[in-house]
């Protein structure tokens, strides 16, 4: 369960670095491949942080509900309610009566 925890903080973060790589106008980091001779250009560069985002988005979104159906139930909830469970009742008829003393108490 932690492994899960620190895979979709590290998938967080990853995502916020992939979105703030990203301009909104279409610039960003594309915008400092201006020469069609770079490796990949400047769509190339745009299709990857687009795909990687919607890759990343939908990772943590299966991770948050995989986490979340993993975990236990909430405050308030009981694993117990539909087990039938019987119940223990004391025997009245074996408690000493009041002059006797009851073994292993000290007066």
């Amino acid at each position: 369960m932690t492994a899960i925890y620190i895979i979709i903080l590290i998938i967080c973060a990853l995502l916020a670095l992939v979105v703030l790589a990203q301009n909104p106008k279409g610039g960003g980091l594309a915008a400092g491949f201006t020469g069609a001779q770079q490796i990949g250009g400047v769509q190339r560069t745009a299709d990857f942080l687009e795909k990687s985002t919607w890759t990343m988005a939908g990772a943590l979104m299966v991770l948050c509900l995989v986490a979340a159906g993993m975990q236990g139930p909430g405050i308030g909830t009981t694993e117990y309610d539909d087990l039938d469970v019987p119940v223990v009742t004391e025997d009245v008829s074996a408690t000493p009566d009041a002059g006797e003393a009851i073994p292993g108490e000290d007066d």
